[in-house]
């Protein structure tokens, strides 16, 4: 009982110890306006950083991107994009600056998807090692031979984590595509409805003034008669 304890006790904590920092937000950035975010690293972790503009309003999808690191020195920028994906390995300690800068645009608020990962480099490899063979288990006590197993199924288990965390975050960069392209659609159609509204009341006016100018043509009375026998009409 009190190995099956212990080795819950070490399950859970390979499982806490393989999980990095893993942060999914979407922000809106007003007209006119910049939005930063702020998360403090330890130095040796990674920064990975990935975003994406999903709705531009009525304009289009971009927007600019900066990353400053403690002391305010700029590590990343970008001007006017619709996404990109950035990795910085920390050497200064402290609070990393994260802005989104749409003071480029009059009118257009920006709506962005962005997945923050912090991680120290091989942490999350720490349990990928070889699988013992039979020849090492030869001469092996019971002891031995049960913390080796233990290790084994929590090697195992780093390594599935790493795979699902993985699959997550390609299914969220799927989603956050789907969404944008979804929004890019409505507003083609929105777009589209409201040119071919203004396409029928141009015709619609235009057959009406054909039809005044013609009937003012043959009439023998009224304002528009004297003005066409002016004109010589």
């Amino acid at each position: 009982m009190r190995r099956q304890v212990l080795l819950l006790l070490q399950l859970g904590i390979v499982v806490m110890a393989a999980q990095a920092y893993d942060k999914e937000m979407t922000v809106y950035v007003d007209a006119g306006r910049q939005e930063c975010l702020y998360h403090t690293v330890r130095d040796g972790e990674t920064i990975d950083f990935e975003y994406q503009v999903i709705d531009g309003g009525h304009g289009d999808l971009d927007i600019s991107f900066t990353l400053l690191d403690p002391i305010g020195l700029v590590v990343v920028k970008d001007f006017k994009k619709p996404e990109n994906i950035h990795r910085h390995e920390v050497t200064k300690e402290g609070d990393y600056r994260f802005c989104f800068d749409n003071s480029f645009s009059m009118f257009n608020r920006k709506t962005v998807f962005f997945e923050l990962i912090v991680e120290r480099e091989g942490e999350e490899l720490q349990g990928d090692t070889q699988w013992h063979g039979v020849d090492d288990l030869a001469g092996l006590s019971r002891d031995e031979y049960y913390d080796m197993k233990v290790q084994d199924i929590m090697d195992f288990i780093g390594r599935i984590r790493l795979q699902l965390n993985k699959a997550r975050q390609l299914q969220d960069v799927l989603r956050s595509h789907e969404a944008r392209d979804r929004n890019l659609a409505e507003s083609n159609f929105q777009k589209v409805n409201q040119w071919s509204m203004l396409q029928i009341s141009a015709m619609i006016g235009v057959g009406l003034i054909q039809v005044f100018m013609l009937r003012s043509i043959f009439a023998t009375t009224g304002r528009m008669h004297h003005i066409w026998r002016k004109l010589g009409i």
